[in-house]
């Protein structure tokens, strides 16, 4: 498996590419800004785009998605609860003062449970609401894709349109039944592991 992170946008969203070391077939996850970065990476390592996909559809997520979805062809992927969020993009992008060109349509609509494939890789979604509705989380391979769900020390914030903090909890809950070893890889901020997150972030507690 390879991994690529790219920090992008003034948010500094983390935007991973998971490619398989055989095949080359990638999935792009959570494009939210710098599309041009993003298509040089790709190009550097000759990754085949299988999969757009995004955890969830805040701005700073999406921002770069049409860019990506143009040059590469490959599939835009979302949890179905997370649509109507994803088609207001760029009305969430003008009250923040930005500019976001529409959203392509996603051709794959997620649910708990589905696998993505990339080449030999198997990846199960986890959905994880409560940042927003069609939150989801990528597991598998020993890792954990949290997106704003889970964060180094910290959770998303509840306080947006379709933000629940139970469900948060629930979601959070969830999480930490996975395995000590399982490396995170948020959508902001540094890599943790789940048995770190279980000593030192602080939402533990209110759980």
């Amino acid at each position: 498996m390879i991994i690529k992170k790219l920090v992008v946008g003034p948010l500094e969203n983390n935007c991973y590419s998971i490619a398989d070391e055989i095949t080359k077939e990638t999935l792009v996850i959570d494009p939210g800004d710098e599309p041009d970065r993003i298509l040089e990476l790709i190009n550097e390592n000759n990754f085949k785009v299988k999969y757009i996909l995004c955890t969830h559809a805040h701005l700073d997520h999406v921002g770069a998605v049409p860019d990506i979805k143009k040059e590469t062809g490959a599939k835009i992927v979302i949890h179905r609860d997370e649509y109507e969020i994803y088609k207001r993009a760029s009305e969430q992008a003008a009250i923040w003062g930005y500019e976001l060109d529409p959203l392509p349509e996603p051709e794959i609509f997620i649910s708990d449970g589905d696998k993505l494939e990339i080449g030999n890789l198997k990846l199960e979604v986890l959905h994880t609401p409560g940042h927003s509705p069609g939150g989801i989380c990528l597991y598998g391979e020993g890792i954990l894709i949290t997106g704003d769900t889970l964060f180094a020390g910290s959770v998303g914030r509840t306080d947006f349109y379709g933000g629940d903090i139970e469900k948060l909890k629930r979601s959070f809950k969830r999480l930490m039944s996975l395995s000590n070893k399982v490396k995170i890889l948020p959508g902001h901020g540094p890599e943790s592991t789940i048995g770190k997150e279980k000593e030192s972030n602080f939402f533990f507690y209110e759980i």
